[in-house]
């Protein structure tokens, strides 16, 4: 039995350690741009098809319209901050804010910062809230490229062309945020539940295409072509996971679309949760992917999360760390260091974060094995 699990540990490591090496070659983080510089979307010659990324030969097309689109559910506290950061932003032509129902007066807070306002419909059958509503917000949108962020995002000037930029080289962008974790308990347990992420899939903005089983993004801010979008079936490829943005980008991989993810974190925070608690439970709920990913997957995913990341540290507090041990929790403190940047605010409980690997192990199981289907109060139907 000890010999299977130093086996299987260090099989674990191995699989871990090559998913970080994926870092050696990666995107260039987002950057505010002084102007825009962008080509005409050319269609192809079978039947008009348009062709994701393709360019007219030759010429230079005008900046496109960029039109953001923010979903919102009971999101009135927290929006405001957001839509001033869109209104500063010279690049966006318009924000359109989709009401998915709400109760607590965010269509009024959106429009008296400055937003345009859908009235959102119920889902219809088959479809989660969130992706419903950004196909609403799709569908409405006026501009050439469509950017979604949600309401609990911070964006700053120069973002929305910074993702139209990237559309130059991909289909869909998508970035990462730098988080706001404003109490000790969310700077303990966010980064070790971040840290899953890097484990399982290596740096998300590195070059090397994942297969589509494993292609993620970052649903707090995306940007596509309107138009190609549209041609795809817009968000219906995600209508009924509550891991929406993963199966989107999954979907459209499988269709041959480029999925570009870059570290947005200069122009972009996000103030996700407000307590330890919150993580545990918002987060944790779709820690694993559970809804997107297959059994087979989840098994290899949760390996390597009891294997690489908790057991060290359990055997280390009962003082029967191996060299192995030792040699992964220093890997662990190295990860540390590279995802500091991704947090406004740090302090010791960020730097004493692996602590938490094996409490994120527990809830990172129990996403796995008791998947939930309720959200912001619905529930919805397996």
């Amino acid at each position: 039995m000890r010999r299977a699990l130093a086996g299987g540990q260090l099989a674990a490591a191995a699989v871990a350690l090559a998913r970080l090496a994926r870092g050696r070659t990666r995107r260039p983080p987002l950057h505010a741009l002084v102007a825009p510089a962008h080509r005409t979307t050319a269609r192809g010659a079978a039947g008009g098809r348009v062709v994701p990324g393709a360019t007219a030969a030759g010429r230079d097309a005008p900046p496109p319209r960029i039109s953001v689109v923010v979903p919102a559910r009971n999101e009135a506290a927290r929006i405001g901050p957001c839509l001033d950061g869109l209104r500063g932003d010279p690049g966006v032509a318009e924000v359109l804010v989709v009401d998915d129902c709400s109760t607590d007066g965010t269509a009024a807070v959106a429009r008296a910062h400055g937003a345009r306002v859908l009235a959102g419909r119920e889902p219809p059958s088959g479809w989660v809230g969130k992706p419903w509503a950004l196909q609403q917000g799709l569908a409405a949108a006026a501009g050439d490229v469509v950017v979604s962020v949600d309401a609990d995002t911070r964006p700053r000037p120069g973002l929305a062309r910074a993702l139209a930029a990237a559309l130059r080289d991909a289909d869909l962008v998508t970035a990462g945020a730098r988080f706001a974790c404003d109490t000790a308990g969310e700077r303990l347990l966010h980064p070790s539940m971040l840290a899953t992420l890097v484990y399982r899939f290596g740096p998300a903005d590195a070059t090397r295409r994942p297969r589509p089983v494993r292609a993620i993004s970052n649903g707090q801010c995306t940007a596509v072509r309107r138009a190609d979008l549209l041609a795809a079936g817009g968000y219906a490829l995600a209508a009924g996971h509550m891991t929406d943005d993963a199966a989107l980008a999954r979907g459209l991989a499988r269709r041959g679309w480029r999925i570009a993810f870059h570290d947005g974190a200069a122009l972009i925070d996000v103030d996700m949760h407000d307590s330890a608690r919150e993580v545990w439970d918002e987060w944790g709920r779709s820690l694993a992917m559970p809804d997107v990913t297959p059994r087979a997957w989840q098994a290899a995913d949760l390996a390597v999360v009891w294997l690489v990341m908790a057991l060290p540290v359990l055997r280390l507090a009962a003082g029967r760390a191996t060299r192995l041990d030792a040699a992964l929790l220093a890997v662990r403190a190295a990860l540390l260091l590279a995802l500091r940047p991704a947090y406004a605010r740090r302090g010791v409980p960020f730097w004493l974060s692996p602590l938490a690997d094996p409490a994120t192990a527990v809830r990172f199981t129990a996403s796995a094995l008791r998947p939930t289907r309720a959200w912001r109060g619905r529930t919805y139907a397996h």
